[in-house]
């Protein structure tokens, strides 16, 4: 028998995992709601048309072969124009990698920068590809607290206490965050570089809702500082509708501060070639093209939202933050008995049909539950699903929603709303 390596033992990856339990419901006939996953592309939305002609005219024009490792010219120009665009100014094509989505360029900055044993803080809840990446790299992920009682913003104080330990290299944002769709605000932003510079850490800027925004206004991060390294980190997936393309990028923000980790993810990105060439020819268009479909999305995306936001708030033992960007939710369960958010969800899909992500996939307080909702189905789907999510609650937990939540669990459920 050959064994794999320990450090893979931990690499897990709830979005997928648990897609594994409602195949087996479908192979035995049952239809199952998938709201688990971020894929505008699987409900009524559609990669926009000029993106589709660039890559076709891209792909009849012969452009099939291996690109430079970094990417093509043209797709790195308009990335520093973006660049410019979101107040970053400076960055230059020489500045930019094109890589294999989003997950691809985090995986290529990690990599140049750690060793066995260093520490990255990153958000909790977060993202699972990160703690996936840190038990890939042998390095030790050290969760900092997103306040759910403060609309999921970020504990400074705790983030400086964690910063100071030896061995801490970087800290990780993801905003607008995933999975609870919360957008940091300026203060916090500065707050959070002001701990970055005193403590000489990386910050990795993991921007891909940028655009996917409902009230509040997305400040990148690279925008607030001249004087800390930031990596930020964007692609084609979601606001530009193309996730299967796998089209991401990264930028280096402020360069002379970290040219030998420049250095090394450019060596990494030679030894993987390069990403997919033919879609690179869809950046320029997408980033200097037509936005429309984002205002479309956007538009269709907000009455679902509060649908969502309405619903979960209605139904006893649950509660759920407004989140200001993307199109997920994390809500919060307090029902007697129910311990592990994981078999609440596996025992919700398997009467109802429902498919969530459980909230520890994610990472979270401890003694919380919560499951993450994907609130991307047109609204009869989401009322279908929220109806059976409710009758579930009602069905299994009587004597909790007959009597409501408690005086202080109804107080935060206010507070939360």
């Amino acid at each position: 028998m050959v064994r794999p390596a320990k450090h893979i033992e931990n690499v897990r990856y709830a979005i997928r995992n648990v897609v594994t339990e409602a195949c087996r419901l479908e192979a035995q006939g049952r239809r199952i709601l998938y709201l688990n996953i971020g894929d505008p592309l699987k409900f009524d939305f559609q990669t926009p048309p000029h993106l589709i002609e660039a890559v076709h005219r891209a792909m009849r024009d012969g452009h099939n072969g291996y690109t430079p490792s970094a990417g093509i010219l043209a797709a790195r120009e308009a990335i520093s124009r973006e660049a410019t665009r979101n107040g970053l100014p400076g960055i230059t094509p020489s500045e930019v990698l094109v890589t294999a989505g989003a997950s691809e360029a985090l995986e290529l900055a990690l990599t140049a920068l750690l060793d066995p044993g260093d520490r990255v803080l990153l958000p909790c809840p977060g993202y699972p590809l990160y703690n996936a990446l840190m038990a890939k790299l042998s390095v030790q992920g050290v969760p900092y607290h997103l306040d759910e009682e403060n609309g999921w913003s970020l504990d400074l104080e705790e983030i400086d206490a964690l910063a100071r330990v030896p061995g801490t290299r970087a800290i990780l944002l993801c905003n607008p965050n995933n999975p609870t769709g919360a957008v940091l605000d300026r203060k916090v932003l500065e707050g959070l570089l002001e701990i970055a510079r005193r403590h000489g850490l990386l910050v990795l800027s993991d921007e891909i809702y940028d655009k996917l925004l409902y009230d509040k206004t997305h400040i990148p991060t690279a925008s607030l500082a001249k004087d800390v390294p930031i990596l930020t980190f964007g692609g084609l997936s979601k606001a530009y509708l193309a996730c299967g393309w796998r089209v991401g990028w990264l930028v280096f923000c402020n360069s002379h501060l970290m040219p030998e980790l420049k250095s090394a993810v450019l060596r990494l990105a030679d030894a993987r070639l390069c990403s997919p060439a033919p879609q690179q020819y869809a950046i320029a268009a997408a980033l200097d093209g037509p936005q429309d479909h984002i205002s479309e999305m956007m538009a269709r995306m907000r009455p679902r939202r509060d649908l969502m936001v309405r619903r979960l708030n209605a139904i006893p033992g649950l509660s759920v933050v407004e989140p200001a960007a993307a199109f997920y939710a994390m809500a919060r369960i307090r029902l007697p008995g129910v311990t592990s958010d994981e078999d609440f969800v596996l025992s919700l899909l398997r009467e109802t049909g429902v498919l969530f992500v459980h909230g520890s996939g994610f990472g979270q307080k401890a003694g919380t539950a919560h499951f993450r909702v994907v609130f991307l189905p047109p609204e009869a789907l989401l009322t279908t699903a929220f109806d059976r999510l409710e009758s579930f609650i009602r069905e299994y937990h009587p004597r909790w929603t007959a009597a409501g939540p408690h005086e202080d669990q109804a107080s935060e459920r206010a507070s939360l709303a």
